[in-house]
């Protein structure tokens, strides 16, 4: 066990933390029972109280059991902005025994058929604004049910935020077969049967990908997650029911799900609801509401501490400013030291662990740092070739050992087996990462073993784009790197080689991909080449080409 961190832990606390041998969904059920007339959620200055947050669980549950045939184990997939849907569909899915597969609300028809085909999902709980991407695979892909809901059903207080046009519209469900209403879901009030799931049940299963082929769906039980919604919850001084965090990183991301969704429902705490980043509508919501969490990413804080209008708004209730996936800009974290006197608390997480296994110890935070490993977890730094464990300041990858590490890919031995090594007769996860421990240890990252693509938080897996270009008749061949981008830290650069004879654009294709792929996977620069940097085998050098880019 890795213990250099030690002389920094969080004063007070245990190294390891015992967490409940209960369902994920129990935590909600105690913080009903404990508060039900205190308000759970906030959604445009519309409220749910933990009641009725409880409540409407419980019949969309014994919706999924006795209309839709969902049983213990089985998967079911949810499409959604982050609205008071999504956290009621979240934890029905799980009332009901089932696990959730939570998708990127932008993924189109072609990428959503891989999660419904891979998960073996039956059952769907989307929103009406996605659902024209969702209904081609209703009864063609294994799909057999769909729940479609309104964000707009749960505006039921007037406001004078400004609220986006998809989250305004009237509700409009064209009910086919296999296919009924949110409302008409819930007003039938069926019942669920006794609730069986246990800490090993399945319980989520986000989607990942590594440098080769589609997503995969990482395996979580409830005590992978569980682990992760009190730790979070206890690091920095525990997260009582009188907290209220603002939701604007989106619950599909193992962020914004563990850190934000579980966390606050497991201590009975309030969370305002945020569909779509707005540096204007965040401020007015902090002030309103007198938010103490915000758990954000750097392009966030940046937005919103460079609005002319910030000085408006009232942040100074803000207790705990956190996040991840990239490194916080200095000037900007000292912007926000001066306003609220908070410093931004970095950490790292990955899907395969639902969140955080490093974080900044409160009393000791490093700007650029991925913090000290959290509650229980052994992390190492490995040279990745003779699978030595590295002393202090050398660079390797990052293995990690905790309770919060996935069970492996589903359907997918050979991965899950090259996801793990041994050291010390231990099996640690293989991060895929690039760092190094400080003297006291600290973790810092410094690169990717793995290709991915960090933009604005999104993860883009190259292979996966590329895959979806060589559909274009102009592309002959393509390859998919990073490219530096002032605003979101990274962006998709797609390097192509065009078929003899044409003459499609820059913007043709570009244009072409918004129509096949999520906006954050379309390539935001093309470079066209006569011909791709190939190994004496044959293989394409995408690191040449991407080398070459660094150095522009």
């Amino acid at each position: 066990m890795n213990t250099t961190h030690y002389p920094h832990w969080p004063a007070g606390l245990p190294h390891f933390l015992t967490t409940p041998d209960t369902s994920v969904y129990t935590n909600l059920e105690i913080s009903a029972r404990r508060y039900p007339n205190k308000t759970a959620i906030i959604f445009y200055d519309s409220t749910l109280s933990y009641a009725q947050f409880n409540s409407q669980v419980e019949a969309l549950a014994g919706h999924l059991q006795q209309v839709c045939g969902v049983q213990r184990g089985d998967r079911v997939l949810l499409d959604m902005q982050n609205s008071p849907q999504f956290i009621i569909a979240y934890y029905a899915i799980m009332r009901a025994d089932a696990m959730v597969v939570p998708v990127n609300p932008m993924l189109m028809t072609d990428e959503l058929r891989h999660y419904v085909e891979d998960s073996g999902a039956r059952t769907i709980l989307a929103s009406q604004d996605v659902f024209p991407r969702v209904a081609p695979l209703v009864g063609d892909s294994g799909l057999e049910h769909a729940v479609v809901a309104t964000y707009s059903d749960y505006l039921t207080a007037t406001t004078t935020l400004t609220v986006p046009e998809t989250v305004r519209a009237a509700r409009d469900v064209l009910v086919q077969s296999g296919v009924v209403g949110w409302n008409d879901a819930l007003a039938a009030r069926h019942a669920p049967g006794p609730h069986l799931a246990g800490p090993d049940d399945l319980a989520c299963m986000p989607y990942t990908s590594g440098t080769t082929g589609k997503p995969k769906g990482c395996i979580h039980t409830h005590r992978t997650v569980m682990v992760n919604a009190a730790g979070a919850a206890t690091w920095s001084g525990a997260v009582v029911a009188d907290h209220v965090t603002l939701a604007v990183l989106p619950f599909f991301h193992v962020t914004g799900m563990q850190s934000v969704m579980n966390t606050m429902i497991y201590c009975g705490a309030t969370i305002v609801v945020l569909p779509r980043w707005d540096r204007d509508t965040a401020g007015q919501l902090i002030t309103r509401y007198k938010v103490t969490n915000w758990t954000s990413i750097p392009t966030m804080m940046i937005d919103f501490l460079s609005n002319p209008r910030v000085a408006e708004y009232d942040i100074s209730g803000l207790k705990r400013v956190s996040g991840g996936g990239a490194a916080m800009p200095a000037a900007i974290a000292q912007k926000l030291l001066e306003l609220t006197g908070q410093q931004y608390m970095e950490g790292y997480g990955l899907s395969e662990t639902m969140a955080a296994t490093h974080v900044n110890p409160p009393q000791r935070m490093k700007q650029q740092c991925l913090g000290i490993p959290v509650f229980g977890v052994d992390a190492r730094i490995v040279d990745p070739v003779t699978l030595k464990q590295l002393p202090a300041g050398e660079v390797g990858e990052i293995w990690i050992n905790g309770g919060q590490v996935f069970h492996g890919y589903w359907n997918d031995p050979q991965k899950t087996a090259e996801a793990f090594g041994e050291l010390d007769g231990t099996r640690f996860f293989r991060s895929g990462d690039l760092g190094y421990m400080d003297e006291e240890g600290f973790f810092f990252f410094t690169d990717r073993l793995k290709r991915m693509i960090n933009a604005s938080g999104f993860k883009v897996w190259p292979a996966e784009v590329e895959a979806a270009m060589y559909q274009h008749p102009a592309v002959q061949e393509c390859c998919i790197i990073a490219a530096r981008d002032a605003y979101r830290g990274e962006t998709v650069k797609a390097v192509i080689v065009r078929k003899a004879g044409s003459e499609a654009s820059a913007e043709d294709i570009m244009h072409w991909a918004h129509e096949k792929m999520a906006a954050y996977k379309v390539p935001r620069q093309i470079e066209f080449v006569d011909e791709l940097p190939r190994s004496g085998t044959g293989k394409v050098m995408w690191r040449t080409l991407q080398e070459k880019e660094a150095g522009k």
